[in-house]
């Protein structure tokens, strides 16, 4: 398994869908914290935000630091990204 260690702090964690169709959501937290990320947990990346699955079911938007095009460098760099 490959891990990305970067620096995140919780945006948002989805619950769910409630019975209006409407996400379930938990607000996140202030502080960055350095995290090894299993690669395989990332669903999508945008310029401030990861989406990653977590434990029942949920999945969790995390903010990162160091932008989309950093991030894409250390993927390539790892033979993370197809061309």
């Amino acid at each position: 398994m490959k891990y990305l260690e970067i620096n995140v702090r919780t945006a948002a964690i989805i619950h769910g869908f409630d019975g209006d169709n409407r996400e379930i959501r938990e607000p996140g937290q202030d502080d960055f914290t350095t995290k090894l990320v299993a690669i395989e947990r990332i669903q999508s990346i945008s310029e401030q935000y990861l989406l990653v699955t977590g434990s029942h079911g949920r999945v969790m938007y995390w903010e990162y630091e160091g932008g989309l095009a950093q991030l894409r460098d250390r993927l390539d760099a790892a033979g993370l990204m197809l061309p």
